[in-house]
């Protein structure tokens, strides 16, 4: 049974490492729960609700709550409590991820081809990125919209525009062109999507989490974290299964069976994933902190003038 000191918002592992972050988020994009029911999600918010108000169910086991917990976290934002789209939560990166980029390097030759599967991809990149910001920074439909259509266009320029210029290199060189137009478009994508948050700053706090303000440069530095994570959530499968694949179709048993190649590839895709998600969501820690003297000259003052020098970092939400 849980003891009556057990603090479920305490991470199981220590989230100042690389490996106890890769436990955490190991954990909580665990593709299975994307599988869950509703109602099974809202009876294990309610029992993580129950358990921060002190009123644990008897006979409720640490175990149970810890699966509970796993399940909050995976399928109910971090800031607002609200349960997430299905679509948009990190658990269902590795069924989404592997169906679409299986999708973007077995079709890449013709430029329909290139054109919808980019499409497709950046229309679930935006989903994802509006699902997991930093829900404290507010972003209109307008602003949505604008920020859906540059990425999109981004990704399709680069993709077509290399397609044009590779038809004459290498063939390994056109399979990476999918990569380089995710890559281009993340770095649009997301801080489009996340632009109040560069425009009017992200909330930050102290350790206790009292609120201390709003940074841009906070706003800059999560970001760009989170920009370099899902490039590298995408890198290993986009860059080392073109490599494997124009090895195998070399063959003749796959040149026999070129029907195979799309099923085949997803399934790899998906074999990458199911290790890059957590892997590359563990680089930086989701509470990120800054030290108070990076910060714009006017909060740091704030900062001084209340709390001295007390307070030498701050903290905040920098979203995944």
């Amino acid at each position: 049974m849980a003891g009556s000191g057990f603090d479920i918002d305490m991470p199981r592992w220590d989230q100042s490492t690389f490996m106890g972050r890769l436990k955490h988020f190991a954990n909580i994009t665990d593709w299975r729960t994307a599988l869950l029911p509703d109602s099974r999600l809202d009876e294990a918010k309610a029992l993580v609700e129950s358990c921060r108000a002190g009123s644990v169910p008897p006979g409720t086991t640490e175990e149970q709550l810890h699966y509970a917990k796993k399940l909050y976290d995976s399928a109910f934002h971090p800031d607002t409590g609200d349960r997430m789209n299905l679509i948009g939560r990190m658990s269902f990166q590795v069924p989404g991820g592997m169906a679409i980029t299986g999708g973007m390097l077995q079709f890449y030759r013709t430029v329909p081809a290139v054109v919808f599967w980019q499409w497709v991809n950046q229309s679930f990149n935006a989903l994802v990125n509006y699902t997991n910001r930093n829900a404290a920074s507010p972003i209109t439909p307008n602003q949505i919209g604008v920020a859906y259509l540059t990425a999109t266009s981004t990704a399709l320029a680069t993709a077509v525009g290399l397609n044009f210029y590779t038809k004459r290199a290498p063939p390994l060189v056109a399979r990476w062109v999918p990569f380089a137009a995710v890559a281009s478009a993340n770095c649009v994508n997301i801080p489009m999507m996340r632009q109040q948050e560069l425009l009017n700053g992200i909330a930050v706090t102290d350790e206790n989490g009292n609120k201390l303000g709003h940074s841009k440069k906070a706003a800059v530095k999560g970001i760009t974290q989170v920009v370099i994570s899902r490039i590298t959530m995408a890198a290993p499968g986009m860059i080392i299964l073109p490599v494997i694949m124009q090895r195998l179709e070399k063959f003749k048993f796959m040149q026999r069976i070129t029907f195979f190649h799309g099923p085949l590839q997803v399934v790899m895709v998906g074999a990458f994933l199911v290790f890059m998600v957590p892997a590359a969501c563990s680089l930086f820690p989701q509470q990120c902190s800054m030290a108070v003297s990076k910060l714009e000259p006017e909060l740091r003052e704030s900062i001084l003038c209340r709390y001295g020098d007390r307070v030498q970092y701050v903290y905040f939400n920098k979203g995944l």
